[in-house]
């Protein structure tokens, strides 16, 4: 095993997949990779695995020197390598989200994609986003930060999508 001592072979052979770890926040590399010290060894959470909503930036959601509780995604033995996840024991928002399908839900447009809009379905910076597809939108004019009401129509939370409809009675530019 390159580069290991006999101190971190042993360390790494009592982990576990799934086993929750804490850590300190050591280092946020230029290319997004957040690192962290688990009890003198360091492993590592890519950005996907940081949050389970958008972010642009790890720092975001981390900062250096901060105690963080991760989920180990995987022990590369072979490489000395750990995966962390700081998603994985938290609960996935999509989750409860889908819990209300049907309702109706007010936020404001994030953008505008040939296919449709994006519209914030939740009151906060990270909040999550949905599509309302073009043909829904039936011609209507609406811009970046128009405030729609729309219906949650649908949740994919496998493919991590969620599908909006507008409220019929509702004009976005009169």
């Amino acid at each position: 095993m390159p580069g290991l001592n006999e101190h971190d072979i042993t360390f790494l052979r009592g982990l576990q997949r799934g086993q929750t770890i804490t850590g300190i926040v050591t280092e946020i590399a230029a290319f997004g990779v957040t690192f962290v010290d688990i009890g003198g060894f360091t492993a590592m959470i890519n950005i996907p695995e940081l949050s389970w909503r958008p972010i642009r930036h790890p720092g975001d959601v981390v900062a250096v020197g901060e105690a963080i509780t991760a989920q180990i995604l995987d022990i590369d033995l072979g490489r000395g390598r750990v995966s962390l996840s700081l998603k994985a024991p938290q609960p996935d928002p999509l989750i409860d989200l889908r819990r209300q399908i049907g309702s109706v839900v007010a936020g404001p447009v994030t953008k505008l994609v040939p296919f449709g809009a994006f519209l914030r379905v939740e009151d906060r910076p990270d909040g999550l986003e949905g599509l309302i597809h073009k043909a829904a939108l039936a011609g209507r004019s609406i811009h970046v930060g128009d405030v729609l009401d729309v219906r949650l129509v649908g949740v994919d939370v496998a493919r991590r999508r969620i599908d909006l409809a507008p409220v019929q009675d509702q004009r976005a530019d009169p």
